[in-house]
């Protein structure tokens, strides 16, 4: 996995932007980026969420902790042979009460992540049998 230098440039230079282009939409100077790219300086979580945000990648990505830009994407493409299942989990993805369970299944396997999207499904299914 890269370091949260080398994912820094990675993502600026994949997005073909300047250190000029971020500072200015993260509120920085370009400096302060060089030095963060060079593993001079190390960001507070402020700047990291903010340069998270600007590349849209989850903080774990751009720290280096995953190579997986958004844990979302790994469920969607554990669940891409069903799209029942898909469906279902475009649903649940927007539900803030399962956000955390969510962010834990980003070291599992894509067939222990289907089976939790099915778990969850059988929940809601009878939940909604009970009160309907």
């Amino acid at each position: 996995m890269a370091t949260f230098p080398e994912r820094l440039k990675e993502l600026r230079n994949n997005k073909n932007i300047t250190l000029n282009d971020i500072a200015k939409a993260i509120g920085t100077t370009k400096a302060t980026l060089s030095r963060y790219e060079n593993g001079i300086r190390i960001p507070n979580a402020e700047v990291l969420n903010d340069l998270a945000e600007y590349f849209n990648v989850s903080l774990d990505y751009i720290a280096g902790k995953t190579d997986e830009p958004r844990p979302a994407d790994k469920i969607k493409k554990a669940l891409s042979d069903d799209p029942e299942l898909l469906a279902f989990w475009d649903e649940l993805s927007k539900r803030e009460d399962l956000q955390l369970m969510f962010k834990q299944t980003r070291d599992l396997d894509p067939a222990a992540i289907k089976q939790i999207i099915e778990i969850i499904r059988t929940f809601e299914k009878e939940e909604e049998q009970r009160y309907n």
